[in-house]
């Protein structure tokens, strides 16, 4: 049982890493090269999907490896899992103060009503989105150590 939990809990933080890595170097970089109404529409409509979906996906990967971190316990990997586990929180923590704020801005803005600065809002961001990327990368990659050393047995 614990073996399906680690598979589990690494494939669904590395979906969401593969989303995330997408939309970071993939989809803003294909919005940002459509006409500026176009941009900004395409931002805003990901930012009310995503936005609905991503809250659950990064707190059950959360909980997940909170999950396999109790499970194994005591066992010596278990250390990759709870690394991995803060830095899941790190990543909830930024998109909750950094990210998020913004999302819930660009999300309702048209070409009618967006600030003056949406573009540099924008680009915050996605700066700030880099960061997280890169947090959830490194907890992938802690969570895909701990698996392939085949559990803690």
């Amino acid at each position: 049982m614990i073996n399906a939990l680690e598979v589990f809990t690494t494939v669904t933080v590395g979906l969401m890493v593969g989303v995330e890595f997408s939309v970071a170097f993939v989809m803003n970089r294909i919005f940002s090269a459509l006409p500026e109404d176009s941009d900004q529409l395409a931002r805003a409509h990901g930012g009310r999907m995503l936005g609905a979906l991503m809250p659950f996906w990064y707190i059950g990967s959360l909980a997940l490896s909170a999950v396999w971190a109790v499970a194994e316990w005591g066992h010596p990997g278990a250390r990759l899992v709870v690394v991995a586990a803060a830095l899941l929180i790190v990543s909830v923590i930024m998109s909750i103060l950094l990210l998020v704020p913004i999302n819930n801005r660009g999300k309702t803005w048209t070409p009618e009503n967006r600030p003056e600065d949406w573009k540099e809002q924008m680009n915050r961001w996605d700066r700030y989105h880099y960061v997280r990327v890169a947090v959830i990368v490194a907890a992938f990659t802690f969570l895909v150590t701990a698996l392939a050393r085949g559990g803690f047995a």
